[in-house]
C-alpha cells in the first residue's frame, strides 16, 4: 500500500527515575498520546500545570481513524494553538448528501447563515486524517512544555485516596511513579480501566464495516466538491450502505457496510477491497471514461458499540475520550466528544491544583460529560439502527422513509445517516445559576457560547472566542459610559476577565472592550445595555443578568467553582 504521509518515529530516553532512589510524585500524569490525551496535556500546560504524558507507542496513529472535526472542536483547537494548522491542511465542508439507490434523497448545509454573513470563524466540519492532528498537537505540546515519554507502557496501577501508584515498563527497565491525579486517555480498550476492575456498559452492534483510505487519482472525484456523501442500497453495493469523505492529500475515506457474517481478515485483502472501490468509483462514469485509478493507503474492518462507564471519576483517576465512552462513527461523535471532555476537565483540574476549588469540582466533570455521552450515545444508536435495520419490519420502514423523503420534506427529518456532532447544552448542570429574568435566545446557562465577529479598537477583524482564554469571563453590554460601573467591574476583575461589549469604542472607559460593530453578539445574547453574561473557562454560559449585580456575579462565580452536589441532567 502506498501513502502520501511519512510516519514519524519518536525516540525514547532513559527515565531519570531509574537512577533515582525513592518514588517520585507528579501532580498530573496522562496516559495516552492520542488527540484526547494531547489536547488535555496542552490545555493544562497553558494554565500553568504541564503534565507528564506517557504513551506505549512511538509514532502517531496509522490510518485516518478520526476524520471529521466539528465546529466546536475546531474552536477548542484554536484556543490550544493548532486550529489554524488543522483548517489549513484539512478539507472544509458544510454540505452533506444522502442517496437511496440512484437518487439523491436530500442534502443539508451545516452553516446556512454563512450564505448571508461570515458570522462564524470556523466552518461546520473539517476533514483531516488523525495522524496529522496528532502531529500538530505533539508539536504544540513540546512548545508549551509538556513532558512526553514514548514507549513507556503502564503495566500496573493502584488507586489510593491521595493518588495513584503507577508501574511503567520501558526499553531501559521498569520504574514507579506516584500521581496526585491520573488521567486515562488510553482508548476504547483502556488498560487502566481493566487494571482497576471498572466496567463499561452498553450495546455492541452486530455489523461490520470496511474502512478504506484511498489516494484518489480519478479526475471526476478530484475535481468534485468536498461534501459528505452517504448511500443507502447503492447499485454498486446492493443492500448495504456506503459513506464517502474527502480528506487532505487527495486521500478519500470510504466506509462499506459488510454485514455481521463477513470475515474481517478476508475483507481486508486487496483482492476483496479493490473491486469494491472500483465498482463505486465507476458508478456514474461517462461513456468511454478511463478505469478509475487509486492507491490504497490503509484498510481496516471494524464493529462498533455505544457504551460508557457509570462515572468518569474514580477517586484520583479520571477517564476521558474512548476510555470513558464509545459511540459508532456515524455523526463524528468520537474524537469530537473526547476533545470536548478535555475542554470540560482541564479548567476544573487546574482550579483544584491551584487551590481555587475543592476536588468536588471534578465530580461535575463526570456529571456533565456523562450527560454529553448519553446524548451522543442516543443519537449514535438511532443513526446505527436506521443505517443497519435488524428486522424485516425495520427495513420496510426505512425504505418507506427514504422513498417519501425524495418528495416530502417532512420525511427528510426522519432520514438518519448520522446526526452530526454538536456540543452538549448542560442546561441543568449544578454549576449553573438560573435566570431571574426572561431572555429570548438559546444561550441559556449551560449552553456553549456562540462565536461572533468583532473588531479591535483599531478596527481590525477579530472573533469573540479568540478573546476568551481559560479563565472566567464577564461580558458587560453597553452603548455608552453610563451603562458601565468601572469601580464595580474593576473589583470583579480580580477573579475573572471583564470585557465591555459595545458597538463602538467608548472613550474614558478604562476596561477591556470588545467592539460588536455589527451587533451580532448582542443579537445572539438577546442583550441590551446593562446585560451581563458570565462565561466559564470552557466558554459555556454560567449565568446571565439584565443588570450588573456584583454580589450575584460573585455568587455565580463561586457556584461554578464549588462542584456539583447533584448530577447534571439534559434539558427536555
Amino acid at each position: 500500500m502506498l501513502s502520501t504521509y511519512t510516519w514519524p518515529r519518536f525516540s525514547s530516553t532513559r527515565p531519570h527515575e531509574l537512577d533515582t532512589p525513592g518514588v517520585a510524585r507528579r501532580p498530573v500524569i496522562i496516559v495516552g498520546a492520542g488527540p484526547v490525551g494531547l489536547a488535555l496535556a496542552i490545555d493544562l500546560a497553558l494554565q500553568g500545570h504541564a503534565p507528564l504524558l506517557l504513551d506505549d507507542d512511538n509514532t502517531v496513529s496509522v490510518g485516518s481513524r478520526g476524520v471529521c472535526y466539528a465546529k466546536r472542536t475546531l474552536e477548542i483547537l484554536d484556543r490550544l494553538g493548532v486550529g489554524d494548522r488543522v483548517v489549513a491542511k484539512g478539507v472544509t465542508w458544510n454540505i452533506g448528501r444522502t442517496f437511496f439507490g440512484e437518487r439523491e434523497v436530500y442534502h443539508f448545509d451545516l452553516l446556512p447563515q454563512l450564505a448571508h454573513a461570515p458570522d462564524h470563524k470556523r466552518p461546520g466540519m473539517v476533514n483531516l486524517q488523525q495522524y496529522y492532528l496528532e502531529e500538530y498537537l505533539l508539536d504544540r505540546a513540546r512548545e508549551v512544555g509538556v513532558e512526553l515519554r514514548f514507549r513507556n507502557k503502564l503495566t500496573n496501577v493502584e488507586s489510593h485516596a491521595d493518588g495513584a501508584l503507577l508501574t511503567i515498563d520501558t526499553p531501559f527497565g521498569s520504574y514507579t511513579l506516584l500521581a496526585d491525579w491520573l488521567v486515562a486517555a488510553d482508548g476504547a480498550r483502556s488498560p487502566i480501566r481493566r487494571m482497576l476492575g471498572l466496567e463499561i456498559e452498553g450495546k455492541v452492534f452486530t455489523d461490520r464495516f470496511l474502512i478504506a483510505d484511498v489516494v484518489m487519482k480519478t479526475p471526476r472525484f478530484l475535481n468534485g466538491p468536498a461534501e459528505r456523501w452517504f448511500w443507502f442500497d447503492p447499485p454498486f453495493h446492493r443492500n448495504q450502505s456506503v459513506l464517502l469523505h474527502k480528506q487532505a492529500d487527495n486521500v478519500w475515506r470510504i466506509d462499506f457496510q459488510l454485514g455481521w457474517q463477513a470475515d474481517p481478515e478476508e475483507e481486508k485483502k486487496p483482492e476483496r477491497v479493490i473491486p469494491r472501490i472500483k465498482a463505486m468509483l465507476s458508478h456514474g462514469a461517462a461513456p468511454g471514461e478511463p478505469e478509475p485509478e487509486f492507491d490504497l493507503e490503509w484498510v481496516s474492518v471494524y464493529t462498533f458499540q455505544c457504551r460508557r462507564m457509570n462515572k468518569f471519576r474514580h477517586g484520583r483517576v479520571l477517564f476521558v475520550g474512548d476510555a470513558a465512552h464509545q459511540v459508532s462513527p456515524f455523526g463524528a461523535r468520537g474524537a469530537n466528544s473526547g476533545i470536548q471532555d478535555t475542554d470540560n476537565l482541564a479548567w476544573k483540574l487546574a482550579a483544584v491544583l491551584d487551590g481555587r476549588a475543592g476536588d468536588a469540582l471534578l465530580d461535575s466533570y463526570s456529571d456533565e460529560r456523562v450527560v454529553a455521552a448519553d446524548e451522543n450515545i442516543l443519537n449514535s444508536t438511532r443513526s446505527t439502527d436506521f443505517i443497519t435495520p435488524k428486522s424485516a419490519t425495520s427495513l420496510r420502514l426505512r425504505t418507506a422513509v427514504l422513498q417519501l423523503a425524495q418528495h416530502a420534506p417532512f420525511a427528510r427529518r426522519l432520514v438518519n445517516s448520522g446526526r452530526l456532532s454538536v456540543p452538549c447544552h448542560l442546561a441543568s448542570s449544578a454549576l449553573n445559576t438560573r435566570d431571574t429574568e426572561p431572555f429570548d435566545c438559546t444561550l441559556a446557562p449551560g449552553a456553549p457560547m456562540d462565536d461572533a465577529p468583532l473588531q479591535t479598537s483599531a478596527g481590525a477583524a477579530a472573533w469573540l472566542l479568540d478573546a476568551l482564554d481559560a479563565r472566567f469571563h464577564l461580558l458587560v453590554f453597553a452603548r455608552s459610559a453610563l451603562d458601565v460601573d468601572p469601580a464595580a467591574l474593576r473589583e470583579l476583575s480580580e477573579g475573572m476577565a471583564v470585557h465591555v461589549v459595545t458597538p463602538a469604542p467608548l472613550p474614558n472607559v478604562d476596561l477591556a472592550q470588545l467592539i460588536d460593530h455589527r451587533g451580532v453578539l448582542a443579537r445572539r445574547c438577546d442583550a441590551r445595555p446593562g446585560t451581563v453574561y458570565l462565561l466559564r473557562p470552557d466558554q459555556h454560559v454560567a449565568a446571565r443578568w439584565r443588570k450588573l449585580d456584583t454580589a450575584a456575579v460573585r455568587a455565580a462565580h463561586e457556584r461554578a467553582l464549588a462542584g456539583a452536589s447533584q448530577p447534571a441532567q439534559l434539558a427536555a
